[in-house]
Formats: C-alpha cells, sequence, structure tokens
C-alpha cells in the first residue's frame, strides 16, 4: 500500500508545484503593476518598488484628473450592445442553420465559416470606406456595426444546437408551438450556457479592442477604454507612472468580473446537467 501511494504523493507534489510556478510566471506582470499602481511615481522611477508608502492618491488621481470614467462608460456601452446584438443574430442565424430546411443550406454555412479565414486586418479598408461612406465615424455606431455578428458564434451555436433531442422538436410540432416559439421556449433555455460562454467572449473582445477604434474614433466623447489608456500616455500624464498603472488596473476590473461570473454560471449549468 505504501509503495503505491508514496509515487502517487511525490508526483501530485510535483505537479502542484509545477502549477504554482507557472502561475507565478503568469501572474507576476499582472501582480507588478497592481502593487506599482499603489505606490509614489517618484517611487517607480528611481526603482524602489519595495517601498513601504502606499496611498490610494494614484487612483484618486486617475478618476479626478483624467476622463477614464468617460471612457469605462463608452467601452461598457460598445461591449454590452455588440454582445446582445451577437447573442440575438448568431443564435437565430444558428437556428435557421439546424432546424430550417432550405436548399444551400450547407454551402451558404461553407461560405459563412469560409469568413473565418479571413484576418480583420484584410477586412479594416473597405470596413472604413464603408462606414465613412454612411457618416459614422466618431459614433457608438462605428464600433458596434460591423461586429453585428460572428461566424465564430454561429458556429459555436450552430454545434450546441445540433446536440438538442430531435424528440424536443418533434414534442414541439406536435404542441403547434411555431419557429419563434420553439426558439424563444425551448432552443435558448436549453442552451444558455454556449449562449453565456458567447456573451462573456463577445463582450470581452468588443471591450479589448484596439486597432478598430484608433482607426473610427477621434474624441473622448466615443473614445474606448483601451484607446483612452494609450490617449493618456501621449499627454500631460505621460510621466505619471503611477496613475497610468491605477487606471490600467481599473480597466482590468470589468474584464475579471464578467470572467469571474461567467465562470459560475458554467460551472452551476455543468453541475446541473451532471445531475440531470
Amino acid at each position: 500500500m505504501d509503495i503505491v501511494t508514496k509515487p502517487k504523493l511525490s508526483r501530485r507534489i510535483l505537479d502542484y508545484t509545477l502549477l504554482t510556478v507557472l502561475a507565478l510566471i503568469v501572474l507576476a506582470p499582472f501582480l507588478i503593476g497592481l502593487w506599482t499602481s499603489f505606490l509614489p511615481t517618484m517611487q517607480i522611477a528611481q526603482g524602489n518598488f519595495l517601498s513601504t508608502k502606499v496611498s490610494f492618491q494614484n487612483y484618486i488621481d486617475a478618476f479626478t484628473q483624467t476622463p477614464i470614467i468617460r471612457y469605462l462608460g463608452n467601452s461598457l456601452v460598445i461591449s454590452t450592445a455588440t454582445m446582445i446584438a451577437q447573442l440575438i443574430f448568431c443564435s437565430m442565424s444558428a437556428y435557421a442553420f439546424v432546424f430550417l430546411k432550405f436548399k444551400g443550406r450547407k454551402l451558404l454555412f461553407t461560405l459563412f465559416l469560409a469568413t473565418m479565414m479571413l484576418p480583420f486586418e484584410a477586412e479594416i479598408i473597405p470596413n472604413f470606406q464603408t462606414v465613412k461612406a454612411m457618416g459614422l465615424l466618431n459614433t457608438y455606431s462605428v464600433m458596434v456595426i460591423p461586429f453585428l455578428t460572428s461566424a465564430f458564434g454561429v458556429f459555436m451555436l450552430r454545434q450546441s444546437f445540433m446536440q438538442m433531442p430531435i424528440e424536443l422538436k418533434e414534442a414541439a410540432d406536435i404542441e403547434g408551438l411555431g419557429h419563434f416559439q420553439f426558439y424563444w421556449k425551448m432552443v435558448l433555455p436549453y442552451n444558455r450556457i454556449p449562449l453565456m460562454t458567447l456573451g462573456a467572449y463577445s463582450f470581452l473582445g468588443a471591450w479589448n479592442q484596439y486597432l478598430w477604434p484608433m482607426l473610427t474614433t477621434f474624441s473622448n466623447d466615443f473614445r474606448p477604454v483601451q484607446n483612452g489608456l494609450r490617449q493618456l500616455q501621449s499627454e500631460e500624464t505621460f510621466n505619471d507612472w503611477g496613475m497610468i498603472q491605477a487606471t490600467a488596473a481599473i480597466v482590468v476590473i470589468p474584464t475579471l468580473i464578467v470572467l469571474f461570473i461567467g465562470q459560475h454560471y458554467f460551472k452551476s449549468g455543468v453541475n446541473e446537467g451532471a445531475v440531470k
């Protein structure tokens, strides 16, 4: 018994040690940035990262001396609108590809997937010319309309919808439910975990955008938070590294909240599925 247990214990210790080291490597930049956000800029410039002179002054300055609240509000509006739009349009498209029978369905879906092979950078010029012609530059619309749907989101939800028991559709047909009723009352509740996953993915994707907002927004009224951080570094706050680190830490908070909420619901869904 001891001969079998000791190798297992040694292997477990080795595994946890390796995981701890890797976790520290991954978290080190974030933890260093978070720590320096509490230090005075002078201490950071001197390289004195072990200083005990910590305070929340950098955070106070970030809220009072920079338009960070405006940037956060812009990103929240853009990310929420993008998330809602993708959940609606991707789920409807996936439903059509699974439950509606029409000629050329497989070919159309193949062409839909082919768009995933195009990098976003290849689409920037035609997209920019289109939104410029529509007069959408420097508005919320220019940040949302190009991302109303997602080929990846349609593919993911289609695969999930295909796992539904065919008996559910047959029962819905017997009960006389139309397509929209079946979609709303059965398909969406049954696939809430994939929908939450897509919602978190689309929200974080919109929140972390940088290149497209840089090209299409020119004022703080519509500039999202990632470009706002870059703007702060090019203004008079360039040398105030303590405040910039505090601003960066503030920006990370919403993404962490989304990840934690998504993880909570994902675990709840998995546990509920295991019980069933």
